[in-house]
């Protein structure tokens, strides 16, 4: 799906605050909320909008630790840890990727304990790095326009 100007303007707007009506978001970019409706119905059928998430903060939920950790697989163990991790609680986000590791996750854990513990649970799969964070210096940056 092509983006132009204007539904690159809508997907500011949205970025920004997910929860804008369509009218504020309308008024914001120049046209009616029924324009702005169609545009984003468009968006969404074709996978340019995935989805609308709520932002949770990992310590006021009760997690004292966010981690990045970082597993080289054995051999033959990827596909069964591709299976196994969808199923982890502590996993926020997990990507598969290329280079020395395989997978990179985003975690967070209640205390050292819980991380100790979790790590014990992914050393069956393969060697494992732990990088703690401390904090985000950009914090889901919105996707803009190519040029």
């Amino acid at each position: 799906m092509y983006i132009d100007a204007l539904n690159w303007k809508i997907l500011k707007c949205l970025q920004e605050n997910a929860r804008l009506s369509n009218t504020e978001i309308g008024r914001r970019v120049g046209i009616s909320s029924p324009a702005v409706s169609e545009r984003i119905k468009k968006m969404e059928d074709a996978g340019v909008i995935q989805s609308y998430n709520t932002l949770v903060s990992p310590i006021e939920a009760g997690y004292q630790l966010k981690a990045i950790i970082t597993l080289r697989a054995f051999m033959g163990m990827l596909k069964p840890f591709l299976v196994k991790v969808k199923t982890y609680r502590e996993v926020v986000n997990c990507y598969r990727i290329t280079g020395n590791e395989n997978i990179v996750m985003e975690v967070v854990l209640k205390n050292q304990k819980h991380l100790e513990s979790f790590i014990d649970q992914l050393i069956v799969y393969g060697e494992t790095k732990t990088q703690i964070v401390l904090s985000h210096v950009i914090n889901h940056n919105e996707i803009k326009p190519l040029s």
